[in-house]
């Protein structure tokens, strides 16, 4: 297919059934590389409706596969997480959902290992320093500042 030319109705769904079929996508993915490949809005919709009913695509099933791979492999905390599925236009009630089956002990737990690994990375002339730095490493992996608070203060705890 060249650039700038359209792909029929029945070509371009095959090729989205294939490309969901290989990887979790969410409703935003599909529509942008539905678009990529010049499929006209009326047409996109109809792709779309058959999607969700063949179970192609289910957002609330890529939220929940994203929050489990972004807290599992990437470490990320709860309110960064939140964000990039808001960003993936993904419905509020799905993101809250999928964000609620996170184990809270494991949760914890992640934080607590994550703040020992960087306080033994860190140069800091004081503890209020170090724990400055702490706290804006942990913000930043989007963890919330009460449960920082919480295992900010235990020393070596760890």
């Amino acid at each position: 297919m060249q650039k700038g030319q359209s792909l029929t109705l029945d070509l371009a769904t095959a090729k989205i059934e294939a490309y969901c079929s290989k990887a979790e996508h969410c409703t935003s993915e599909v529509v942008t590389k539905l678009k990529s490949w010049n499929i006209n809005e009326r047409q996109i919709a109809e792709i779309v409706a058959r999607l969700c009913k063949e179970k192609y695509i289910n957002d609330l099933r890529y939220s929940r596969c994203y929050v489990k791979d972004k807290f599992r492999y990437n470490h990320w905390g709860r309110i960064k997480i939140t964000q990039a599925l808001r960003v993936k236009n993904i419905n509020e009630d799905d993101i809250k959902e999928a964000i609620e089956e996170l184990d809270q002990q494991e949760y914890e737990t992640t934080l607590k290992r994550l703040l020992a690994q960087k306080r033994k990375s860190i140069k800091a002339s004081s503890d209020y320093e170090r724990n400055g730095k702490l706290v804006r490493f942990a913000l930043g992996r989007g963890f919330e500042m009460s449960i920082i608070n919480k295992y900010l203060n235990l020393d070596e705890d760890f």
